[in-house]
């Protein structure tokens, strides 16, 4: 009978343990950061123009950082505060699904394959894939790679788009871009393939290289939340649309991407 009853009670507080932590799982992140007015941010550390950390400051700089802050203020209020996590192309969804960020703005395109796994809000940045090679590299374009060696990230879905245009490309994927830029450098691999918008800030900082081939995908990004958070996607797609009606969104457009030499900002306007 005694053993009875601790069967019982086991079971009972398993029960309730288990009740417990779905309420923890299901709580609104907005409503959360409403409390603490702040909003934890994933942004990239090692990418030029959206996500790079100043060596001199330590801080992450760049268009989602700066996009993260904005959107802070529509969603909290002038006072509200945004805090930075930095995160790779693996680390992504991980640290998303954990609970260790909020929100990831991160150059993450909108998938089908992620959408099964996070909620995306509304695009903020269309980009497109495309490829950095050597300016004295005969590569012209994504459909005639077959034979070469492509550098990829681990995380993004370059490589699986390179293998559908090009099947016999031998595709190198490494831990993140400052890898894979010194691996193009040192001829472990003949072109560098992400998205355009990356790859110009690559050849920002490293003058021997250009983008060719325009882009051959349409890669939009959007800022990813857990699932189950409605009202927090809804506050997201709201905070951008003000951003793009009262002119906040052009302004970051042009701060980050004016003077990138062949890149057409101006096409990222929205009005």
């Amino acid at each position: 009978m005694k053993k009875k009853l601790l069967i019982t009670c086991l079971l009972v507080s398993l029960l309730m343990f288990a009740g417990c932590g779905k309420s923890v799982a299901q709580q609104s992140v907005l409503e959360n950061a409403r409390k603490t007015n702040t909003i934890t941010w994933g942004v990239k550390g090692d990418v030029k123009l959206f996500g790079l950390i100043d060596v001199h400051d330590g801080r992450q700089k760049g268009f989602d950082v700066d996009m993260a802050q904005h959107l802070t203020k529509h969603i909290l209020g002038p006072q509200g505060k945004a805090k930075f996590l930095t995160v790779t192309s693996q680390s992504r969804t991980p640290l998303l699904k954990n609970g260790n960020v909020d929100a990831m703005i991160a150059t993450m395109n909108i998938t089908p394959e992620r959408k099964k796994v996070v909620d995306f809000s509304k695009s903020y940045f269309d980009a497109g894939q495309s490829l950095l090679v050597p300016k004295n590299s005969s590569i012209k374009d994504a459909h005639h790679l077959n034979g070469h060696t492509v550098i990829g990230v681990v995380g993004a879905s370059s490589a699986q788009n390179i293998k559908k245009i090009s099947p016999k490309a031998h595709v190198l994927e490494l831990q993140d871009y400052a890898q894979a830029m010194n691996a193009l450098k040192s001829g472990q691999g003949e072109a560098l393939t992400t998205d355009n918008s990356i790859l110009y800030g690559l050849a920002v900082q490293n003058p021997g290289y250009r983008v060719v081939g325009g882009t051959f995908t349409y890669e939009p990004y959007g800022v990813a939340l857990n699932k189950n958070q409605k009202d927090f996607v809804q506050a997201v797609n709201k905070a951008l649309s003000e951003m793009e009606a009262d002119g906040e969104y052009n302004q970051l457009i042009k701060k980050w991407f004016k003077n990138v030499p062949g890149f057409d900002y101006r096409a990222l306007y929205r009005h």
